[in-house]
């Protein structure tokens, strides 16, 4: 395997430098088209706004989608963005020439101040029609507001903030009534709080912002024409309705920091960009006479909050005394200077302009731009013409200029939802990385991305970076799809031989130890990674052929386990007498093939542990399978480890009732070979019955005659009903055993005899025991002594048993009484037989006229009838009618025989010249005949009651109806 990935390594030479550009043969590169990356749509979308004023506009303020121009002297146009359809207009009600000097909308869209150049302030809220002036405000030129965002509402603007033309800064609240337009004037209070100044003295506040930081902390930005303040300070807590006054107050003996620049336009103004609604801006553009300083607002800095600053300078085509910019606004990535014919959009990323928009002379020109902060549109309007732009997808060319920069994070970010964008995002850092030999780093790079696959490894190789190529690897494999498996199979196979290349090295090394033990931990995260199961379960035979080229049989049991593979594992460890280890794993996955695999061999070195974990297997093991094991182990061992098999097979017996023969023999085998006593009681716990006998019954016979257990073949003979061999081999060992077997056939009294006699044989003849003999027959009654005396030999006297000899007579002569007394018992009963026959010869009964049939209800004596002894009585043909359906067939026959016979009797002779005495002769016979049929069919038919005998307990279960006629009868009913 290993030369497999020498001569991958060699194509991989090969195929890039034959050929840069065609695609991988390894893994497949699925790279993206070049085409254009973007439709070429402008990020500042232009529009005019379909609207004519009646007179020139003097000033236009968005906020919150409410937009308010003033048009001409004295009318103000209110537009709510949600309805442009319904216009508002407000006269202002100057009689005077004051003109509107600026307007101010606050970021709800509810307060509007209106600055005249005649230093006097006009307030309008959003929910009223009527203007009201500012009474405190007079005597000052408004340049500049800084809203409230954080106590401001729709009647009541909180502590705001007021610049005026001569450099003051003042502090005012105004407040409107709910209950009607004014309650008292809406300027709560006016109060000055700091004055500005530059080199020349007090200069005009161009612009104010307020922004709070963390912790209570107050950051308020006042610009001048060239300089920048900041004011630091905190507002305790729940004074906040206080206003400003105490973050001014510490500046009072000293000046707040600021930044300065040299140019003048006269004014500045500065913008900011909020990511979200009601959240603090993130970045600021003030524009000045040098330029625009532009970058970041951090909150977490102690004195100010400007952060990268950075200066764009006015390019040659824009002089600051000819045509100077008018306004600024910032967003995301962009500010917009607003010059009198032109807007200009400059990337806040590299300072380059990327959009300029020229408009035509008709439209005039350009008076001011602003930017509705919560809708993120910027308006541009002219005296007679407003223009609205819509900004759309401004980040899109971002990632570019992130990645020139070297910020690949930020580049990633901003291409996430654009594959293709994030591809050479991707590939320009890795090949960053790899250039200042951040390798690592470049290889996950280069993982994720779509370049050829062989000119990056092969990039990696000639480094010589293999811990690099490594994690390459693992990067790409991660990123592989199920479906490519011929590219998982070798990235997988690659990585295998990579670790275990860079695993020999680190091990050889001791002061590598640390990073011997990572890699090793690497290794084994990679081998039992779900992802990589299923590529390394098809390619296991690779990996152990690699694990064993390398002679590293610790990762070949890991992977094993891994790969459930416990047969190898198991025999590993066998394989290094191991066996404790083995068994370890044989119980702790408990797979039973393997354990009748492998028993044959641990049983020979730790039997006791083996034997425990075939007995916490339970029944899960089928003992048949294990006996080979025993049996080879039992031929060879000691008694002592023999007990061990002896010890699981009474456990199958007696704990899992097992009823296999093989194991019930085998258990046999065992007790006649070490376990004598135990052989005898387990067969007798077995029973006599051959039904419920386990065992075999020959082969146990065999293997105890074979051992000389006579006691055990006695008991095998008993269960075989091998009577006489039972006996004959107890009369070896013990002639009380051989009596028990005798009186065993109960049912065979001659067997019985002949078994006795065998034993009495014995005991005179082989024990020549006379008092035994006669024990004999004392203890079974079918002996007698004349049965005996045969097997005694002549010179023997008879007093040896003439007790016995008497004790027989006296038996004879009981039996003859006894059939002395049967006999006159037999004759009384058959007298007392003799007399009841006479006695019901003569029994009669007596009818009187009126009696009636039981059958038929009509008189009796009409008609031949019976009489019965329970009393009823019956009509001959009516008595005949009920019994002949009840007969038997043959009964019947035999019925229908003699009525016959009986009716042939009765017929008269056809000749009527007859001599008198043949007649009489003749008729003599035939009366004698004719009383033997009476008399036969009297004994079928008036056998006994029809209604009190056995025809009506036999005829209960009889339907009433006869199932044939059943319908018939039904049918009368209806």
């Amino acid at each position: 395997m290993a030369s497999i990935l020498d001569e991958y390594e060699d194509s991989l030479h090969r195929s890039v430098s034959v050929q840069q550009g065609r695609a991988s043969v390894g893994i497949p590169h699925s790279g993206y088209v070049s085409a254009r990356l973007e439709k070429e749509t402008p990020i500042f979308n232009k529009q005019r706004i379909d609207f004519a004023p009646p007179e020139k506009i003097n000033s236009l303020v968005v906020s919150s989608n409410q937009l308010c121009m003033s048009l001409g002297k004295d009318t103000l146009l209110r537009i709510d963005l949600g309805k442009p359809d319904e216009p508002n207009q407000v006269e202002l009600g100057r009689k005077d020439e004051a003109k509107v000097y600026k307007m101010f909308l606050d970021h709800t869209g509810s307060h509007l101040l209106i600055a005249l150049n005649t230093s006097e302030c006009l307030y309008l809220n959003r929910s009223v029609q009527k203007v009201r002036a500012l009474s405190r405000w007079k005597g000052h030129l408004i340049e500049s507001v800084g809203w409230n965002k954080f106590l401001g509402s729709e009647t009541n603007t909180g502590p705001i903030l007021v610049g005026t033309s001569q450099g003051q800064i003042y502090e005012a609240e105004i407040s409107v009534s709910e209950g009607s337009l004014f309650s008292t004037n809406p300027d709560q209070y006016f109060r000055q709080v700091y004055t500005l100044e530059e080199e020349s003295g007090p200069a005009p506040v161009c612009c104010l912002e307020i922004e709070r930081g963390i912790e209570g902390k107050f950051f308020i930005i006042a610009t001048t024409r060239k300089r920048l303040f900041q004011f630091v300070g905190k507002v305790p807590e729940g004074t906040e309705q206080q206003g400003f006054s105490s973050i001014f107050a510490v500046h009072a003996d000293h000046l707040p920091s600021f930044r300065e620049f040299p140019a003048n336009l006269g004014f500045s103004e500065i913008a900011f960009y909020t990511p979200k609604l009601r959240s603090n801006p993130r970045s600021f553009a003030w524009m000045m006479g040098n330029g625009v300083l532009y970058g970041t607002l951090d909150y977490n800095r102690p004195d100010s909050i400007l952060s990268d600053e950075r200066v764009w300078v006015y390019p040659p085509d824009i002089d600051i005394t000819v045509n100077k910019p008018i306004s600024i606004v910032l967003t995301q990535f962009h500010f917009l200077l607003l010059l009198s014919d032109r807007v200009k959009a400059v990337c806040t990323l590299n300072g380059q302009v990327v959009f300029q928009d020229l408009f035509l002379e008709k439209f005039g020109l350009l008076t001011r731009m602003i930017k509705d902060p919560t809708v993120q549109q910027i308006w541009i309007h002219t005296e007679k013409v407003v223009f609205r732009y819509h900004v759309q997808r401004e980040s899109r060319d971002v990632w570019k200029m992130y990645m020139n920069m070297n910020k690949f994070d930020l580049a990633k970010e901003y291409c996430k939802d654009r594959p293709e964008c994030l591809d050479i995002v991707l590939a320009k850092e890795a090949e960053h990385c790899f250039q200042n030999k951040r390798y690592l780093d470049s290889a996950k790079c280069y993982a994720l991305t779509q370049n050829y696959f062989e000119e990056i490894a092969l990039k990696f190789i000639e480094a010589k970076q293999e811990e690099a190529l490594m994690e390459f690897l693992i990067k790409k494999l991660s990123n592989l799809k199920p479906s490519e498996k011929t590219q998982t199979t070798l990235l997988t196979t690659w990585l295998t031989e990579l670790y275990l290349n860079w695993l020999g090295i680190l091990q050889g090394d001791p002061s590598q130890r640390n990073l011997y033990l990572d890699t090793r931990e690497k290794f084994r995260t990679f081998l039992s990674s779900p992802k990589n199961k299923d590529c390394l379960f098809n390619n296991r035979a690779s990996i152990y052929e690699l694990l064993a080229s390398h002679g590293d049989t610790e990762h070949m049991v890991y992977f094993a386990v891994i790969m459930q593979d416990y047969e190898r594992v198991v025999a590993h460890h066998c394989q290094h007498d191991e066996y404790d280890e083995a068994l370890n794993v044989l119980s702790r996955h408990r797979d039973e093939k393997l354990f009748y695999k492998f028993s044959p061999v641990l049983i020979q070195h730790i039997p006791k542990k083996v034997v425990d974990a075939w007995i916490s297997m339970g029944s899960r093991l089928d003992a048949r399978n294990l006996i080979p094991a025993l049996v080879n182990y039992s031929q060879s061992a000691s008694t002592q480890q023999i007990n061990e098999a002896i010890r699981y097979m009474e456990f199958c017996v007696y704990q899992l009732e097992e009823t296999q023969q093989a194991i019930h023999n085998y258990l046999l085998s065992l007790y006649a070979l070490c376990r004598p006593d135990s052989l005898l009681s387990y067969l007798e716990q077995a029973g006599t019955n051959p039904n419920r006998i386990h065992y075999d019954l020959k082969y146990a016979l065999r293997l105890c005659a074979e051992h000389g257990h006579h006691r055990a073949c006695v008991h095998v003979y008993k269960v075989m009903e091998l009577y006489e061999e039972a006996v004959d081999l107890a009369l070896q060992v013990d002639v009380d055993l051989a009596k028990s077997c005798a009186d065993l056939p109960e049912d065979d009294e001659e067997l019985r005899k002949k078994l006795w006699l065998k034993i009495a044989r014995h005991v005179v003849q082989e024990e020549k025991d006379v008092k035994k003999a006669m024990a004999c027959l004392s203890s079974c009654a079918l002996l007698k002594i004349e049965d005996v005396l045969p097997f005694f030999p002549d010179f023997v006297t008879i007093d040896h048993f003439k007790e016995a000899i008497c004790n027989s007579l006296e038996d004879y002569n009981k039996h003859i009484e006894e059939l002395k007394r049967e006999m006159e018992e037999a004759t009384q009963s058959a007298k007392r037989i003799r007399e009841d026959i006479q006695e019901m010869r003569n029994k009669y009964g007596s009818v009187e006229p009126q009696e009636k049939c039981a059958a038929c209800d009509f008189p009796l004596l009409n008609r031949p009838f019976y009489l019965f002894l329970c009393g009823h009585m019956f009509h001959y043909d009516c008595l005949l009618q009920a019994v002949f359906p009840n007969l038997p067939a043959y009964k019947q026959a035999k019925l229908e025989d003699l009525q016959k016979k009986l009716a042939a009797t009765s017929q008269p002779s056809k000749s009527h010249h007859r001599p008198k005495d043949a007649d009489t002769i003749s008729l003599g016979k035939g009366q004698q005949s004719r009383e033997q049929i009476k008399a036969d069919i009297d004994d079928i038919v008036a056998a006994e009651c029809v209604y009190c005998g056995e025809l009506m307990i036999r005829s209960i279960d009889k339907p009433f109806i006869d199932p044939q006629k059943y319908e018939e009868e039904m049918q009368s009913w209806l």
